[in-house]
């Protein structure tokens, strides 16, 4: 068809993603919503003395399923479906998808407040984790592109530093390899490599790496999923936050599948990944969507179908374009949020053992309950966070020079 070339560029590809996703997420959004509330899946609240809480009682949850449909669809249309990476995306957003539904599903259904027991949670992070961090080890397309100097004299070959001098018997070539190696913000020579933590086993080492890094990547996946988990408190605040996140991982991605701004920047060049800006596109098109309905006062809640695929489509991404040390700058709000919560239960039961009674740090637990707590308006949270996610996002944009 005349014009159907344009479809090879991902910048016209990942803008109809966008559009598609605003379109099914606006569009068919409110049918979804209508469905939920004849079938009459509500949201199951427990009075905990929070301002404006108990009115938000019989709100249709479950609206996860508007986000994994703006999602996968344009995906499914626009992406490029051989592409390694973007398999490993839509597996994410289907495998958590479903475990955050069983988890609705059993609070809505039958009726149990307490859900899919956090084990199960647990092993579905694990076992994406392992799908994802062994692929990542041992796939052939999964490689990175380094430069390294050649050494016409006497054959050796080593990796480059910028502060290398260059005799004329050297050379630099570039290299597809399988690599370890992430991004380190705020280092010159910014890259560390997973194998280095076992360095000290020897010549043995690089036979034992993969298991360092698929536990790093079962931690990161885990750790993000249900710090968006717990985020997901206020209405628009885990949306409009990973809007923020998923438009800054965006752009990481772009740079990094782009050989030209790469290698400009100094970062890794890692072939084939820009075919993830495709994905985000469709994330971002179906978060902006989503908070349509789910802005204050919320018409639907996303529930774990879609806070726990969020965190997961999040974790994993970063993970794939070797950014997963920026994610606790980028994703802040989330670390924060997930660390109250820990501290706040490990304060508790450590005075209480050793004081006969439990002592509080904040008032509640998540963060932004804290807020309401001290009796901060629900919007005027939300919207300070989303300022401190546009301020994280742009200093991890930042750490890409600044280094």
């Amino acid at each position: 068809m005349p014009g159907a070339g344009v479809f090879q560029y991902i910048s016209f590809r990942t803008s109809m993603s966008i559009i598609t996703s605003l379109i099914i997420s606006l569009l068919f959004g409110k049918r979804i919503i209508n469905i939920l509330q004849k079938k009459q899946i509500g949201e199951v609240v427990r009075d905990l003395g929070l301002d404006g809480q108990m009115q938000k009682k019989g709100t249709p949850t479950m609206g996860g399923i508007i986000i994994l449909a703006s999602i996968l669809i344009p995906v499914l249309l626009f992406g490029d479906l051989s592409n390694i990476y973007v398999i490993l995306m839509l597996i994410t957003t289907t495998w958590l998808g479903f475990v955050g539904f069983l988890d609705d599903y059993i609070k809505v259904f039958k009726k149990n407040k307490k859900g899919l027991a956090g084990k199960f949670k647990i092993a579905g992070q694990v076992m994406l984790g392992l799908l994802v961090g062994f692929t990542l080890y041992f796939n052939d397309e999964v490689v990175m592109r380094e430069r390294v100097i050649v050494d016409e004299k006497i054959g050796e070959v080593r990796s480059v530093s910028e502060t290398d001098e260059m005799p004329v018997e050297q050379m630099i070539i570039s290299r597809d390899v399988k690599s370890t190696k992430v991004t380190i913000p705020f280092f010159k020579n910014n890259e560390f490599d997973y194998a280095s933590l076992i360095g000290w086993i020897g010549d043995n080492a690089s036979k034992y790496t993969w298991i360092i890094f698929v536990l790093a990547v079962i931690l990161i996946i885990t750790g993000i999923s249900n710090g968006a988990n717990l985020t997901d408190g206020l209405d628009g605040l885990a949306a409009g936050s990973s809007a923020v996140i998923g438009t800054t991982l965006g752009v990481l991605a772009y740079l990094s599948g782009n050989l030209i701004y790469s290698d400009y920047l100094s970062i890794m060049y890692i072939p084939n990944s820009g075919e993830l800006v495709v994905f985000m596109g469709a994330f971002i098109g179906g978060m902006i969507g989503f908070m349509w309905y789910n802005s204050y006062p919320a018409q639907v809640f996303m529930g774990d179908t879609g806070s726990l695929a969020i965190g997961g489509i999040i974790a994993v991404f970063a993970i794939l374009i070797r950014k997963e040390l920026l994610i606790p700058i980028l994703c802040g709000i989330f670390v924060v949020e997930s660390f109250s919560v820990i501290l706040q239960v490990g304060y508790f039961k450590y005075t209480k053992k050793k004081y006969g009674e439990g002592r509080r740090i904040f008032l509640m637990s998540p963060l932004h309950h804290h807020y309401q707590k001290k009796g901060y308006p629900e919007p005027k949270i939300v919207t300070r966070f989303w300022i401190v996610s546009i301020l994280l996002a742009v200093i991890t944009i930042v750490t890409l020079k600044i280094r």
